[in-house]
């Protein structure tokens, strides 16, 4: 691939606004940022109108382009997902298992599986959120489907071809010691749907879960005498919080609170994104229910919120509009701080030199306009 040389108002690397700056690829990688006016001799120039930025990382993303991920397990449902987030710049990502049967989680490895192994970029690994859940704090997952972990479900979780695995558990229904062998394993253990008191929490943070699955949802309310599993996630600092930025699922002013309590890059946004993201659909089936969509919101038939219709650059623009941050801060909490969190920032979430050339470029309303990966424009 020959050189390509992408002018830009603005570039924001992951740390630094470089302005009326040009970015240099070659073979899909970043080779440098510089000032304008620098000539290539045979380069490909472009000429961006708006901001450069890295392409954003979720760690949570249940479905997206009509695809919802234990529908249609199997790598065609993969691609159609990561295809969907990529129209919202999302150039990385964890496809997400709702609590479902063992067979469905042996399909959903073996697509993702599948993929990883083809060489295609983007799927990061997979996010098993359940079965090994509390009854109490269910949420939109089915109590049929939730259970203790059994030899089967650790023969999932020790495959070594699924990338980066995490998952989603109520600590008082997995002990310390089972969290502790996932950690072994390199799995990012998070904590969520669960009823769990401050003390059990802690246990699980102490036996090395890294995380607390959209926050403020599905788990214990911090209280005056019990700190609750909320309580736990603002309190340790080294723990991140996934965040659903939808105005839906937490209150705006709770997610400032949070984005005080917490370190700086411990408050990841996430989507939770369900099918409906980047299509007209406005209900569909989810297991003995459907799922409605008013709006930007998806309740089950059963009344609770399941999943949202979120994508990640109305995450950012929500961010940056109601919570008080910086446009860069949001942007990094959509891509520098989830790929730090999984260990891969020196392949995403920032434009390092000899990094892949995985960027979006955003209007002045941060709404994506151009989708790059690896050095090529895939928007359609």
């Amino acid at each position: 691939m020959s050189k390509i040389v992408v002018c830009a108002d603005e570039i924001f690397d992951g740390s630094i606004v470089h302005r009326c700056a040009q970015l240099i690829i070659e073979h899909g990688l970043v080779v440098s940022i510089e000032p304008q006016g620098t000539h290539h001799i045979g380069a490909t120039e472009f000429t961006i109108n708006g901001l450069i930025a890295p392409g954003f990382v979720d760690l949570q993303v249940n479905g997206g382009g009509g695809v919802l991920l234990n529908n249609q397990p199997n790598a065609q449902g993969v691609r159609l997902m990561l295809a969907a987030h990529q129209a919202f710049g999302t150039t990385a990502m964890l496809p997400t298992l709702i609590t479902d049967t063992i067979g469905v989680m042996h399909q959903a490895a073996d697509a993702v599986a599948q993929v990883i192994a083809s060489g295609e970029t983007g799927i990061l690994g997979i996010h098993f959120e359940g079965p090994h859940l509390s009854h109490a704090k269910k949420g939109a997952h089915s109590s049929e489907f939730i259970r203790p972990i059994s030899d089967e479900e650790w023969h999932v979780l020790s495959r070594e071809d699924l990338g980066i695995i995490a998952v989603t558990v109520a600590p008082e229904n997995v002990s310390a010691s089972d969290i502790k062998k996932m950690c072994q394993l390199g799995i990012r253990v998070f904590l969520g749907h669960s009823n769990a008191d401050y003390q059990t929490a802690q246990a699980a943070v102490a036996a090395g879960a890294s995380g607390f699955t959209h926050l403020f949802n599905a788990m214990s309310p911090m209280t005056g005498r019990e700190p609750g599993m909320v309580g736990a996630a603002l309190n340790n600092d080294n723990a991140i919080c996934g965040l659903i930025v939808d105005g839906h699922h937490v209150d705006y002013g709770s997610c400032k609170v949070a984005l005080k309590a917490k370190p700086k890059g411990a408050v990841v946004l996430v989507t939770d994104a369900m099918s409906v993201v980047g299509t007209n659909i406005e209900r569909f089936d989810f297991f003995d229910r459907e799922i409605i969509r008013t709006g930007n919101k998806l309740n089950s038939t059963t009344g609770e919120l399941a999943g949202s219709a979120l994508d990640m650059a109305s995450a950012v623009r929500n961010t940056a509009e109601h919570l008080g941050v910086s446009r860069e801060e949001a942007l990094s909490m959509a891509s520098l701080y989830p790929a730090q969190y999984l260990g891969v920032s020196k392949e995403h979430g920032q434009l390092n030199v000899g990094g892949p050339a995985d960027f979006i470029v955003l209007s002045s309303t941060l709404t994506v306009t151009q989708t790059w990966v690896g050095g090529k424009n895939i928007t359609t």
